[in-house]
């Protein structure tokens, strides 16, 4: 697609190397749903995010999550106002088309759990009154690996309403050389234009949802989040919003692929970022060392593709 090459290539200016990412993140927001990033810090993911709001023309709201962070920080709050002696909604960050929460997985529980509802039902509720978040509407969320200092694991709950999580992971040497070269006259970041408005954008959500999944096809869907239900080394399986999740996403691999069909490809291309993530595994799993991606794969290769007619 045209359109979707022109969005990569500006944010090709911030983010070298990483193609497959790109094109992933930008399948997720077709599709109206939200990315996770997790890796190490410093590899690009704040600066991936906001090339994207630059490239598709979004008003984007941005957090650094921390300890003392509040959910009200994210939410909004009510001020008393002297002058009509009312309280007043003062909207909080999540209030945009772009919500980028940096490093989220640094945050208390409860403020983690403020981006449940916004990311669900595209609203947020203080003192008992509720405030729709503006259409178009993507999280992207980054966390630094569950492990380092100063980490908290993101509520099961969270993780199954990002519908994929990424890696960017290191650049090539090519890659790098690149990046250290374009920083040399500026920020590249400053070099981004938007190549749609929000309306196009929401015409484009409208399309991807639009995509027709055959009989087979969707069975077949069902039959891999089926799969990770009855695996032995996993405890608990995909839930139905994975499926929904699978659905979508495979829909919007197909428009990007300049087709208005699903075909059985485009969901093997993003079921193990969909739904790896979704995934507990047993004890017995963990202690092996079994690589949820990688288990995936073999799961994918045990169901029958149905045929394409």
């Amino acid at each position: 697609m045209r359109i979707a090459q022109q969005i990569i290539n500006e944010v090709r200016k911030a983010v070298v190397g990483k193609d497959r990412i790109l094109l992933e993140t930008l399948a997720a927001i077709f599709a109206r749903g939200h990315i996770l990033l997790e890796d190490i810090p410093g590899v690009g993911k704040t600066t991936m995010a906001i090339a994207f709001s630059k490239a598709l023309g979004l008003q984007y709201g941005r957090v650094q999550f921390t300890p003392d962070v509040l959910p009200s920080d994210v939410v909004g709050y009510s001020l008393y106002n002297k002058e009509t002696g009312t309280m007043t909604y003062q909207p909080g960050a999540v209030l945009c088309n772009m919500f980028l929460a940096d490093e989220l997985n640094r945050a208390t529980s409860r403020t983690q759990s403020a981006l449940l509802e916004a990311m669900e039902e595209g609203q947020v509720t203080v003192d008992g009154k509720t405030y729709p978040i503006p259409r178009p509407f993507t999280v992207i969320a980054t966390q630094n690996p569950v492990g380092a200092a100063g980490t908290q694991l993101l509520p099961d709950s969270q993780m199954d309403r990002f519908t994929i999580r990424l890696s960017i992971g290191y650049p090539t040497a090519e890659a790098e050389r690149a990046m250290v070269l374009d920083r040399q006259s500026g920020n590249p970041l400053d070099t981004i234009i938007p190549v749609i408005t929000r309306k196009d954008l929401t015409a484009i959500q409208d399309q991807v949802a639009g995509i027709y999944i055959s009989d087979d096809v969707l069975d077949y869907i069902i039959a891999l989040i089926a799969a990770t239900r009855t695996d032995r080394s996993i405890l608990r399986g995909a839930s139905p919003r994975a499926t929904l999740s699978l659905a979508s996403m495979s829909k919007s691999i197909a428009y990007l692929s300049g087709r208005d069909y699903v075909i059985p490809k485009d969901v093997l291309t993003i079921f193990a970022d969909t739904v790896a993530h979704r995934i507990l595994l047993t004890g017995d799993a963990e202690a092996k060392g079994v690589n949820v991606r990688e288990l995936m794969t073999k799961l994918a290769e045990r169901v029958p593709a149905p045929k394409v007619r």
